[in-house]
This record gives structure tokens, sequence and C-alpha cells, in this order.
């Protein structure tokens, strides 16, 4: 409000000096003139609204005193696109020409610089110094010169008329003291930018490692604020053309550019296409929205010299921005989802820092206290919003590695069931045979040599008492060979591999065959046995031992008494074959008896711990460990 009721009075206030009589123009003696001069007081100024007049015209315009035309810091928006005209005059009393350097402020589009020489004609003086800011030229030994400045203001709200004469000797240190005075906005401002750096070296490294664009799309916005916020701080106080530009164009195109960039990453990394396809249309048209705003400004801004239109263009692209945020947070809350909700409090955090930046921007505040800076709360938003991107990038890593080793885990159990099924399979199909093969024994070979036992028997009978032993033998060879095969048979079935199934055949060949010496035998078996598979391999390496050991009693032990026990372990099962016979002799067994050396063999190959010893007679004991 208070620049709307100004401007009419800054323009009447002009209009008046017109139509005034010259006043009495005051000069700066530079012999008195320190050697670092601010002249605002001595300038005069002549406003050029309409952009025609020459250096030919301008001579026979009224100029005001600037003091009394501008008292407020910053040039009004409705003039910063005139064409301004600045005269002063120097005095030198010296006997030699004197050197200076003219700076007239920080952002001027373009300058040029005049003098009136002797006939009362403009002369041009050389300007060569639009890029740095300052303006090189010489002062006539014992000479009064006037000189007119002729520039025009870059499109900026932060625009001063500040014209100092500065001494050759002065001059680098003085432009030292521009560029490299650290302010708490530049310190703070340095720090946010290296952060951010950092930041977009790790997305760059992330796009190069997973090939995902989303990345290239975040690290293209991180770098669209880095330059702002980097060139923003640099900038500051250095003058010349490249601070004028950025901040009359290149600032907005950066902002507008970084957040089209954030549209297309968050596109991209919410997968919204596939699983938001309402809110990815909406990324689109706020895409769209945004080009268009662009290509708006950038025609007021180079096309028309309507500053405050641009302004109003220029307020509404950050509006624009604003809502664009906005929207984004509702979308947050209405989906719950958590990785939408990271970059949601960033985006939060962001909107509400952009909130006091617009704020601020608008307050009557000293912009040079950083927490009133409106940059230094973007530089915030900007900060905070990459921060919880890279939150978001770490549980969404973490999510899918999640998913990949569950997936890797599924293939893998696929694969190991599949590997099981296939041994199955071939299980089933060796048993089949098994079954096969121990059903034809049964039927044929069985069938068979019971009939040689039969025939053996009745020849027997023929013969009466002249005995053959030849026929002898044909029977119990017949008899021994039946009972093999039956053992055979008996652990080739698949039907009989159970635990429960090998110890009643034990037990009832061990009870027959030692019924038939004469020796008292106890077999003691637990109830309950616990129903574990037990397959032929081990059901026949076992009945052998044990066949081979009952075998060794008779032959050899002299035993009268013969126990076998089977018992629970804590961890397995333990049988115990203990006659009270002679013992047997560990150090003097035939050199060629392959017995015990078969039956140490046949455990190891099944898992079967197997011992031998000397207790009251011979002890043999095995054990193992049930699953």
């Amino acid at each position: 409000m208070k620049k709307i009721i100004f401007i009419p009075l800054l323009l009447l206030s002009v209009l008046a000096t017109f139509g005034q009589s010259p006043l009495a123009e005051r000069f700066v003696n530079m012999d008195t003139a320190k050697n670092l001069t601010n002249i605002n007081s001595s300038c005069y100024l002549y406003v050029d609204s309409n952009n025609v007049e020459t250096p030919q015209t301008i001579l026979a315009r009224s100029f005001s005193s600037l003091k009394d035309v501008f008292t407020t810091k910053y040039l009004p928006g409705s003039l910063v696109a005139y064409t301004f005209y600045l005269k002063f005059t120097l005095r030198n009393d010296s006997a030699s020409r004197e050197n200076y350097f003219l700076y007239p402020g920080k952002v001027y589009k373009s300058f040029q610089l005049f003098k009136i020489g002797k006939e009362g004609l403009l002369q041009e003086v050389e300007t060569s110094g639009v890029r740095t800011g300052f303006i090189p030229f010489t002062i006539e030994p014992a000479a009064t010169t006037t000189y007119i400045l002729r520039g025009r203001f870059f499109k900026t709200q932060y625009n001063d008329i500040q014209v100092t004469i500065v001494a050759p000797h002065l001059l680098k240190s003085y432009q030292s003291r521009m560029y490299n005075t650290m302010t708490e906005k530049k310190v703070v401002g340095i720090i946010l930018s290296g952060m951010l750096l950092m930041m977009i070296l790790m997305t760059f490294l992330n796009f190069f490692i997973t090939k995902k664009i989303e990345f290239l799309h975040n690290s293209l916005y991180s770098l669209c604020m880095f330059l702002l916020i980097f060139f923003t701080t640099y900038l500051g106080l250095h003058p010349g053309w490249f601070k004028g530009l950025f901040f009359s164009y290149i600032d907005m195109v950066l902002l507008i550019a970084g957040t089209i960039f954030y549209i297309f990453f968050t596109r991209f990394f919410l997968e919204s296409a596939v699983k938001y396809p309402g809110i990815d249309r909406l990324f689109k048209y706020e895409t769209i929205a945004l080009f268009l705003l662009l290509a708006g400004y950038t025609i007021l801004h180079f096309g028309f010299d309507n500053f405050n239109a641009e302004l109003v263009c220029e307020a509404v692209i950050k509006i624009a921005v604003l809502g664009a945020g906005i929207v984004y947070i509702l979308l947050a809350i209405v989906h719950k989802n958590k990785l939408l909700n990271y970059l949601a409090i960033g985006v939060a955090i962001q909107v509400f820092c952009y909130i006091i930046s617009l704020s601020l921007n608008y307050m009557n505040v000293d912009l040079a206290f950083i927490f009133t800076s409106p940059f230094f709360y973007f530089e915030l938003g900007v900060i905070f919003s990459v921060l919880f991107f890279l939150l978001g990038l770490f549980h969404k890593n973490r999510q899918e590695l999640i998913n990949n080793i569950k997936e890797q885990e599924a293939l893998k159990m696929d694969a190991e069931k599949q590997q099981f099924e296939n041994k199955l399979s071939i299980y089933q199909a060796q048993q089949e045979e098994r079954n096969r093969i121990s059903a034809d024994m049964h039927d044929d070979l069985g069938a068979g040599m019971t009939s040689i036992r039969l025939y053996s028997e009745l020849a027997k009978g023929k013969v009466g008492e002249n005995i053959i032993p030849e026929i002898d033998k044909i029977s119990s060879s017949a008899d021994e060979l039946l009972n093999k095969m039956n053992a055979i048979i008996w652990s080739m079935s698949s039907h009989n591999d159970s635990l429960g199934n090998m110890v009643g055949y034990i037990r009832s060949y061990a009870t027959d065959y030692l019924e038939s010496t004469g020796i008292e035998h106890n077999i003691v078996i637990p109830e309950n046995l616990p129903a574990i598979e037990v397959n032929g391999t081990i059901r026949r390496n076992v009945f052998l031992v044990i066949k081979e050991a009952l075998q060794n009693i008779i032959k050899h032990s002299g035993a009268k008494k013969v126990a076998i026990i089977m018992k629970k372990e804590k961890e397995g099962l333990s049988l115990t074959i203990h006659d009270d016979g002679k013992g047997i002799d560990l150090s003097n067994i035939r050199p060629y008896s392959n017995g015990l050396i078969n039956m140490k063999k046949r455990m190891e190959d099944v898992g079967i711990d197997f011992t031998i010893e000397n207790k009251n007679g011979t002890l043999i004991s095995l054990y193992r460990k049930t699953m």
C-alpha cells in the first residue's frame, strides 16, 4: 500500500521539478573529497519515462535533486523499466590530471558515461566497466566537468543508486571488501550450498549405480536449487551485469525448472503412472502449467517494459509452486503411503518456509538480519525437502532389498522344493523297484528254494537208513539260503521301513536262533518306540551285525546266557548284546578274520556308533542319535 501511494507522489514530484527553473547545482571538489566518496547528495536525476531521450536532447531537460526524488532504499517497481539520467559535477583544482572509477550501484543493465565539453556538447566516456560495475574516467587539471550517466536497470526489486567515486589505489581493496565480506547470510548460504552439493553427488551416484531415471531428476532438481542458493549467496554484494541478469530472470528459471524436475522425480519415484493414475494426471497438469507460466514470464521479461506485470506473473508462479506443494501434502494424507509421506513431510516443511519467505518479502523488515531474510527460509525449505527425499530413498531401498531377499528366498525354496520332489520321485521309483524285486524273489526264488528243500527231504525218506551226506548238505544249504533270501526280501521291501518292524524282525530271528542252541536269552524292548523311519540299508546292516554277533556267541564264547537290550537314551537309541562267556581277546584276533572288521564297517556306513569290549563276557554296543 505504501508503494502504491508513493508512486504517484514520486511522479508528481518529478513532473513538478520539470516545470521549475534549473537549481543552483552543487559540485564535488575532488581536492577536498575523500578517496572513497559517495556523491548521491550532489547528484541530479532525470527519469525518461518514455525512453525516448538522446544525448542531444537530454541537456534541455530539467534535473531534480536525487536525494529529494528518492527517499527509499530501493527504486519503486513502477520506475525500474525507465531510463535514468544522473548528472553530477566534479572539480579538480590540482595541476595534474586525476584518474578515478565511478561506481553507480549494483544492478545496472547498461550504462553510458558522458561529459559536457567546452562547446556544451556531450562527449561519451569509455564505459568498458559495465560488466564489473566500475567505470574508469579522467578529470582534467584545473577544470570543473559535468558528467551525465545514462543507465537502465535490470528488472529486480532491489535496484538502488549509490554513486561513488573510488580512487584507483583503493579499487582492489574496495572490490575485495564487497566480494569477500562474510555476513551471516553468506556463511549460511555457503554451508547449505555445500550440503546440497554432497546430496547431488549422492543422488548422481545412485543414478549411475541403479540406472533409475528418478535419481537423475532429483539430482537435476538439487542442482537447480544449488545454483540458485550458491549464486544468490555469491552475488549478494557483487556488482555487474551477470548479477542483474541472475536476479532479474535466471533465479526464477531455476526455481521453475527445479520444481518441474521435482515433479518428474516424484512421478518416477512413486511409480504414480501405475499406482496412482489420478495423482499422475495432476502432476502432468502442474508441469504443463509451470511451462506455460515460464513462457509467459520470459515474454514479459524480454518483450515488454511493464515490470509490475512481471512482478504479478512472478507472484503467480510462486503461488503456483506453493499450491503444488499443498496439493502434494493433501494427496499424501489421503493415500497414506509411507514412501509418499517421507516426501510430503519434506514438502510440508518447504511450503512452511516458503510462506515465511513470501511474507517477509512484503513486510518492512531488515533484510540484513539472517532470521528476517526471506532467502534464508527458502534455503531451509530446499534443504529439508532434499533431506526427506534421502530418508525416503533409504526407506525405498530398504523395502526393495527386503522384497529382493524375499523373492530370492522364494526362488530358493522353489528350487529346493523342486529338487526335493525330484529326489522323492527317484526314491519312490527306487522303492517301487525294490518292492518289485523283493516280490519277484519271494514268488519265484522262494518257491524254487522251498521246492529244493522239499525234494531233498523226500529223497532222504526214500533212501531210508542209507544216509547220503550230499542230500543232507543240499537240504541244509537250501534251508540256509532260504533264510538269507527271506532276510534280503525283508530288507528290500519299503513296507518294512520302520523302527518297530526292524525291532520285531530282529527279536523274532534272535528268539528262533537262540532257542535251537539251548542258550538262555533275555530280549528287552521298550514300549512305545518312536515312529522312526528306518530304510532298508540300515535295517539290513543292523540285522547282519546282530546275526554275526549271535553266531560268534554260539561258536566261540561258551556263553550260557545272552541279553539283548534296547534303551531310549536322552538323544537317541542304544542296543546292547551281552553274553556271559569267556569274552573276546581283542589282542589275539585271527589275522584273516573279517567278522569284526565287517561289523564296524557296516555300522560306520549307516552312521551308528559301534563298540565291543570285555565286561564279564563280551559286550557289543550300538548307538545312534535320533532326529
